[in-house]
C-alpha cells in the first residue's frame, strides 16, 4: 500500500500539469461560450416553427427575433476580436423562418468559435475598440458570453410560458 501511495504522489504533479490547458483563461472563456452556444442551438431546434413568432407582450422581441439577434451579436462581438472591426450581418432583419434563423445561428456560432482558435492568454490581453471603449479581446468575448446568456434567459421565460422545458433544465446525456 505504501508503494502505491508513493507512486501516486510522484505521478500527481505530472497528471496535474497534463490536465491544465496551455491557456487557461481562454479555455475557461471558451468553455462558457460552448455551454451557452449549446443551450441556444438546442433551443432553436426544439422550439416549433409556429412559436418563433411568439412574444409575451407587445414591445419585446419574438422568439425568432431573439434567436436572430443572438446570431447577429456573435458577429458584432467576435468581429472586433477576429477582424479588428464589427461585422454586420443583419440576421434579425433578413431571416424570418425557423430554418433561416437556425442556419444563421449555426454559422454565427462557428464564426465566433473560430475566433477562440489559436488565441493564447497573451494575445487575449491585447486591446481592441469595442463600442467606443478599449477592451481586451478576452473581455469582449466574455461580454459576448454574458450577452448571450442574457438572451437565453429571455428564451427560457418564453419557453416556460409555452409549456416547454428549456435545454439547460433538461437532463444532460
Amino acid at each position: 500500500m505504501r508503494k502505491l501511495m508513493i507512486a501516486a504522489l510522484i505521478a500527481a504533479p505530472a497528471w496535474a500539469q497534463s490536465a491544465a490547458p496551455a491557456d487557461p483563461m481562454v479555455a475557461s472563456s471558451k468553455r462558457l461560450f460552448l455551454i451557452v452556444k449549446d443551450d441556444i442551438v438546442r433551443t432553436a431546434a426544439m422550439v416549433p416553427a409556429d412559436k418563433y413568432s411568439y412574444k409575451p407582450v407587445d414591445g419585446v422581441r419574438t422568439m425568432g427575433q431573439l434567436l436572430a439577434h443572438v446570431a447577429d451579436s456573435q458577429y458584432e462581438f467576435c468581429g472586433p476580436v477576429k477582424e479588428g472591426h464589427m461585422v454586420r450581418k443583419d440576421v434579425e432583419k433578413s431571416a424570418t423562418t425557423k430554418e433561416a434563423i437556425t442556419k444563421a445561428l449555426n454559422e454565427a456560432f462557428a464564426y465566433c468559435e473560430a475566433t477562440y482558435a489559436g488565441m493564447s492568454d497573451g494575445s487575449a490581453a491585447q486591446t481592441v475598440n469595442f463600442f467606443g471603449m478599449k477592451m481586451t479581446k478576452l473581455g469582449v468575448l466574455d461580454f459576448n458570453v454574458g450577452h448571450t446568456f442574457e438572451h437565453y434567459g429571455n428564451l427560457v421565460t418564453y419557453m416556460r410560458m409555452n409549456g416547454m422545458v428549456p435545454p439547460s433544465s433538461q437532463p444532460r446525456k
